[in-house]
């Protein structure tokens, strides 16, 4: 049996568990699991890999261990290493080797929708899913300003974020947790009155489909994106990867 899986604290909401069963039933996949480990602690992990053994063949790695996964790990992808964020494990001849698919998933799911005029962006957080946000916007040669709570090294804060900087950061994109399922009338603190239809407002969360933010920016005119499309990419780009020929 070959074993996949999810690594995060809590897993409450994992969709990745429910998308891999779909996949290996539609597609026909024989001898494949992909189960849910909810580590309290990243030091969980050595004990989880050590009862898989060789079955054990890849990793997702969720909130909040895309960072602290890494020194357990034997080898990064050139990508990963730039990010220094991991959210995907192979493990091939023994070795552990991290990857980032989140940052395939992202662009892939940005790209049809971006316009000329979508050429300043904000990025809301600065945790690992950021890391990935940032490693694709500098691909596509769109700079972005950082916000956080608070204030650090190319970071401002929420109350920093004027009208003007909206107007002229017509991309904006939410990597943060606001919003999510329970607590779905969260959002990032911003002066939304500034968004217009020139906006492209995109949430890495899926659920609600439409969260706070989203809907705020619907509400001016704004193009809006969830993140569940990313999810399914970042999902089939991991399968890939686990399964490349070497």
């Amino acid at each position: 049996m070959k074993v996949y899986g999810l690594i995060g604290y809590p897993l409450s909401h994992s969709f990745s568990k429910g998308f891999f069963a779909e996949k290996f039933a539609r597609e026909g996949i024989q001898g494949c699991v992909y189960d849910s480990f909810s580590l309290p602690a990243i030091t969980e992990l050595e004990p989880l890999m050590a009862q898989y053994g060789e079955e054990l063949q890849g990793l997702n790695v969720t909130i909040p261990y895309k960072e602290a996964v890494i020194p357990y790990l034997d080898e990064l992808s050139p990508a990963a290493a730039k990010m220094k964020a991991v959210n995907c494990i192979r493990f091939i001849n023994g070795r552990k080797i991290g990857h980032n698919t989140d940052a395939i998933g992202f662009r892939r799911s940005l790209e049809p929708l971006l316009q000329p005029h979508h050429n300043k962006a904000l990025v809301l957080g600065t945790g690992g899913a950021a890391k990935a946000v940032q490693f694709v916007l500098e691909a596509l040669h769109i700079p972005y300003q950082l916000v956080s709570r608070q204030a650090g090294a190319g970071t401002i804060p929420y109350e920093a974020v004027t009208a003007g900087i909206i107007a002229t950061h017509t991309l904006i994109i939410n990597t943060t947790p606001l919003g999510m399922y329970p607590n779905v009338d969260a959002a990032p603190a911003l002066p939304y009155e500034g968004l217009n239809e020139q906006h492209l407002l995109y949430d890495l969360i899926y659920n609600p489909a439409i969260t706070a933010f989203l809907q705020k920016g619907a509400d001016r005119g704004a193009t809006i994106k969830n993140g569940h499309e990313m999810l399914i990419l970042q999902a089939e780009a991991s399968w890939e990867i686990w399964n490349e020929k070497i």
